[in-house]
């Protein structure tokens, strides 16, 4: 009898383990959906002109980046509304949705573009990737910036690549915070230390990097990060500040100038981004996108 209980009670664990594994891939899929439709509606919004859907997509906190710097809501809605665009077609795939906690995750895809915005040819090929924050209810952009598609050897400097309007680094408690686990991320990444990334990365991780490769998991963007790419002599991180969404989500950007090379090329000025998600009392890295500074945004 007691053999048979441990049997029903095995059998009984086994459903419910399978009934909760079911009901997370069920709301995956129902979060990347609902997340890749908002998705398709922005960038139809863009083609549009559509100025009015921005006013509620975008969170009143969001950052992003322009040609100078970072964005606040108003510059990106001129941004992103498609004036000075015509964009003839536009395709999302390879969609990936990283949740973070229960009110905010990144969602990332490969896009390809034809059209013009002011007069230059948009790039055909991109990564990019938003951050969505669930505020009242509804899921609104925080976040969005793109890193073209490009073979490291045929990469060219943007013309605005040292222009900079986001003045010196915060000094407020969590840019602090976010900044020094920044600081020990990039220290680790340029010793190629695999152990000390191992502690800093939160899991699941996505990484878009300046030639717009995405690494979708976690051991690939430690093994990548460990690897013999990147060959960087000195880095500074400087205009940092760090945006918080929810009380455990925080977003930091930063401007990052290195000497070194990576695949055989030249790091120019980098425009970074990184969500930090607090897991306890520790703070850990959990999604990045570096994108070459003065590159465009749309």
């Amino acid at each position: 009898m007691l053999a048979i209980g441990g049997i029903v009670t095995m059998a009984g664990g086994g459903c419910i383990h399978a009934a909760e594994r079911t009901h997370s891939a069920s709301a995956a899929a129902d979060l990347t959906s609902t997340l890749g439709a908002l998705e398709d509606r922005s960038y139809a919004a863009w083609k549009s002109k559509d100025v009015k859907f921005w006013a509620t997509f975008l969170s009143d906190r969001f950052v992003g980046w322009g040609r100078s710097g970072r964005l606040d809501k108003r510059a990106a809605t001129r941004l992103f509304s498609g004036t000075g665009c015509r964009i003839d077609s536009y395709r999302l795939m390879d969609q990936q949705v990283s949740r973070l906690t229960s009110d905010a995750a990144v969602l990332t895809h490969r896009t390809e573009t034809s059209g013009t915005c002011d007069g230059r040819p948009v790039a055909p090929a991109t990564f990019a990737a938003t951050v969505y924050v669930r505020e009242s209810g509804r899921w609104r952009a925080a976040f969005r910036a793109q890193s073209a598609l490009v073979d490291p050897l045929k990469a060219t400097r943007p013309a605005d690549n040292n222009l900079w309007t986001g003045g010196p680094s915060r000094n407020d408690p969590a840019t602090r915070t976010l900044l020094a686990r920044e600081q020990a991320v990039w220290t680790a990444w340029q010793n190629r230390d695999a152990r000390r990334i191992d502690t800093l990365l939160g899991d699941p991780v996505q990484f878009i990097d300046i030639f717009g490769n995405h690494i979708g998991t976690r051991p690939d963007t430690l093994k990548a990060w460990s690897g013999s790419g990147c060959d960087i002599t000195r880095f500074d991180l400087g205009g940092a500040k760090a945006t918080m969404l929810t009380p455990d989500v925080g977003i930091l950007t930063v401007r990052a100038t290195t000497d070194g090379k990576c695949f055989g090329q030249d790091v120019w000025t980098i425009w970074g981004t990184t969500i930090y998600v607090r897991h306890g009392r520790t703070w850990l890295w959990s999604f990045g996108i570096n994108v070459l500074a003065g590159a465009a945004s749309n």
